[in-house]
């Protein structure tokens, strides 16, 4: 922990946060097509964890539990349109408690208005409040000639899947300068000038890669759709393929990945400009640094395009911490979840504690250390689906009651298959292709208490557990969503 009596202030946080961005899709992760320069010197310079899972591969779930320090289920967000109640304890109130100038500018998905001291934000310029500031101070100007852009309104749901996931790889129709992410990190630029003197949490969240994976014009050379390949598809994967993408064909699904991959270069040089202005301040020994992502994507893993599932791809996620002269740089290859980093945020900063945390807090690896007992696998749940993920370092364990039809947009051919469980070993089919839960009983059985275990210490109605169920009927207790969130429209599904 850091007192007041080191150094000359406390110490600052510069919290960086993208939307969608994969794991996988990182320089620094091995990823040889990937441009993210600057994420990588971040890697390079501070702590890179590289088996780091969300706790909801949906963003409000993710976010907010990210917030709160609490499963998605406790935090009561566990679907897409859910707005956190206010009286829920957040990263932001305990850092402002200890006496940090907090922000939060971009997507933080609160599904209501951003306004002063909403969830502990002094300054909250989020989604609604940024757009109309965006469209006010940055006109658009004149473009190259024979530039096709994106056609406007972006319509998922409404247009077909190429289009809205942008398979011809089309910019924005807007040039670097004039572009939305541009004016976030600008933004938080003139944040960071007009707050250099002050112990500040600054989040700075940015929509990039989410579809339509926007891009300015200057970059629309940048990837060749030629260059990717698209992951197999084999016929175990037919049924669960959702409908929305079937009629993809191989070309449109290399444009997807081109224009996914520019994105997260767009995305990683929006991150530079503020990592650069932290620089130019002179703040960056006295800043704590973290980058991570609400969830990963799958592009083109198993025929789909989105996250919303229980595969690996759309589960791992960045997560890189600096700290010059405090956290020292390597790689952690241990399993982490979301749920771990807000304590240890807090910890380092020498803010109160969460009230209540279910997370195992990440500060022996950032001081240079490992837990006595490091986790041994990680939880994720998709209630919209009413699924469950266990993975652990040898198998990968997906239960969902069958009984919900989703509203996400994703239905397969069975939108309501009843009872599953699917189980795979990641030694020998690191693709998930195979279930093995017919061989491997003791395995599923082993996964289903890891599962109920975690509910059952974590959620608010475990209390009211009826007697008699069996593991799995017990799992499609806690898998039913509570928060009752209105069914989606049609542009918020993604």
């Amino acid at each position: 922990m850091v007192s007041r009596g080191q150094g000359t202030k406390r110490p600052n946080l510069l919290f960086l946060m993208a939307d969608d961005h994969a794991g996988y899709v990182l320089g620094a992760d091995g990823d040889r097509q990937a441009a993210t320069p600057n994420l990588d010197r971040l890697a390079g310079e501070g702590l890179r964890f590289s088996r780091h899972y969300c706790n909801s591969p949906v963003c409000t779930p993710s976010r907010q539990s990210l917030l709160t320090g609490q499963m998605p289920h406790s935090a009561g967000v566990t679907q897409l349109r859910t707005a956190l109640s206010e009286e829920k304890p957040t990263l932001a109130k305990q850092l402002r408690a200890a006496g940090y100038q907090t922000a939060a500018f971009g997507k933080m998905h609160f599904n209501q208005p951003g306004r002063p001291g909403l969830h502990g934000f002094d300054v909250c310029m989020t989604e609604d409040q940024m757009m109309k500031r965006w469209r006010e101070a940055v006109k658009e100007g004149p473009l190259p000639e024979g530039v096709a852009t994106q056609p406007l309104p972006w319509q998922p749901f409404r247009t077909p899947a190429a289009q809205w996931l942008n398979a011809e790889k089309r910019p924005y129709p807007r040039v670097d300068a004039e572009m939305r992410g541009t004016f976030i990190a600008e933004q938080a630029c003139e944040y960071l000038e007009a707050n250099a003197g002050k112990p500040f949490a600054l989040w700075v969240s940015l929509h990039e890669p989410h579809s339509p994976f926007d891009f300015p014009v200057e970059d629309r050379e940048r990837f060749a759709a030629e260059t990717f390949t698209a992951p197999r598809v084999g016929p175990e994967d037919a049924w669960q393929i959702p409908l929305i993408f079937r009629g993809l064909s191989d070309e449109q699904k290399r444009g997807i990945m081109a224009a996914y991959y520019t994105s997260a270069h767009f995305l990683d040089r929006n991150l530079g400009r503020v990592l650069g202005k932290l620089k130019e301040l002179g703040l960056e020994e006295e800043t704590l640094v973290v980058y991570t992502a609400d969830h990963g994507y799958c592009l083109g893993h198993h025929g789909r395009f989105e996250k919303h599932c229980g595969y690996e791809p759309a589960l791992r996620v960045p997560l890189l911490v600096r700290w010059p002269g405090r956290v020292k740089a390597g790689v952690v290859t241990d399993f982490t979840e979301h749920v771990d980093l807000g304590p240890a945020v807090l910890e380092m900063l020498g803010a109160p504690a969460l009230p209540v945390m279910h997370g195992q807090a990440l500060t022996p690896y950032l001081r240079g250390g490992r837990p006595g007992k490091p986790r041994d696998h990680v939880f994720l749940e998709y209630q919209e689906n009413e699924e469950v993920y266990i993975r652990d370092a040898r198998w990968k364990f997906i239960h969902g009651s069958g009984k919900r039809r989703r509203m996400d947009g994703y239905e397969t051919d069975n939108p309501a298959p009843g009872r599953y469980s699917r189980l795979f070993d990641l030694r020998r089919d690191p693709g998930e292709f195979r279930d093995v839960s017919a061989r491997e009983r003791q395995v599923v059985e082993r996964m289903m208490a890891r599962a109920l275990g975690r509910f059952r210490e974590s959620h608010p109605d475990a209390g009211g557990e009826p007697g008699g169920l069996g593991a799995a009927e017990a799992l499609d207790y806690y898998l039913r969503p509570r928060d009752n969130a209105p069914a989606a429209e049609a542009p918020a599904r993604v």
